[in-house]
């Protein structure tokens, strides 16, 4: 089994499905990663198997290394499409996120206007006040929604603390509508049980509290590297291609990543 473990502060830049050339920033540390979610198909591993020694990298490096990394950018001529906060676990855990975020859009307004700072989150954090209001400030703030059923969240990407999905989708209305969802979606089994979150069990709930979101945007997608857990199996592009068309068809723009 291979998982990726990446660089911190700073790495990349990385081609991604969704968001272009995007240059990582991952305030976790280098050695480990450090989650509030242990989702059986993070390509990063299972958190236990990748305790990290070092410590988080702090917001004064993140923003020295970040400004070396766009000064070589600059020269080289090559600018980012998107700064993502991403990485070795959840951004939105580190007790500077806020600040952080302050010093990211001030170096993107100073080196790469024209990116995006887009961040990658669970949404295990946007109950903190601090948080929420970092992410209005972003431009895409991309919060994960799996399911709605909290059998399968416990199964599949389950939360390290309390998570209530209902508060969840409560907290996700009050970015009145400055949020984008994202959804992975996948077949197979874990454990014996089936983790298959295709069917209309499973997307029909989903749909609807995506209409009560009204996000700006919904994002579906599949397993695309190596996963911790055996058995795993992608959503094929037929049934990605279906529910991407009924978020299109409730008036959502939807994306859909095979």
């Amino acid at each position: 089994m291979s998982t990726i473990i990446y660089p911190s502060p700073i790495f990349g830049p990385v081609h991604s499905r969704r968001l272009g050339i995007s240059l990582g920033i991952n305030l976790m540390p280098a050695d480990g990663k450090v989650c509030s979610f242990d989702c059986i198909y993070c390509e990063c591993g299972f958190n236990a198997d990748h305790r990290p020694a070092l410590p988080r990298p702090t917001r004064e490096e993140v923003a020295e290394k970040l400004e070396d990394v766009l000064k070589k950018m600059t020269t080289e001529g090559q600018l980012p499409d998107v700064l993502t906060f991403a990485g070795n676990g959840e951004p939105t855990c580190h007790p500077h996120f806020a600040e952080i975020i302050g010093d990211t859009i001030r170096l993107r307004n100073q080196y790469c206007p024209q990116a995006k700072v887009c961040v990658l989150s669970n949404s295990t954090m946007i109950h903190r006040q601090s948080v929420h209001d970092a992410l209005m400030l972003v431009d895409d703030n991309i919060l994960k929604l799996d399911t709605i059923d909290p059998l399968y969240i416990n199964k599949v990407d389950r939360p390290n603390g309390h998570y209530d999905v209902h508060t969840i989708i409560d907290r996700m209305k009050a970015f009145n509508g400055h949020i984008i969802i994202q959804t992975m979606f996948m077949r197979g089994q874990y454990q014996g049980e089936s983790v298959d979150n295709t069917s209309e069990q499973y997307v029909a709930p989903w749909l609807d509290a995506v209409k009560q979101i009204n996000p700006q945007q919904v994002m579906v997608y599949t397993i695309d590297r190596e996963t911790p857990a055996q058995g795993l199996e992608k959503a094929s592009h037929e049934q990605l291609d279906a529910i991407r068309d009924r978020v299109i068809a409730a008036g959502i723009p939807c994306t859909a990543s095979y």
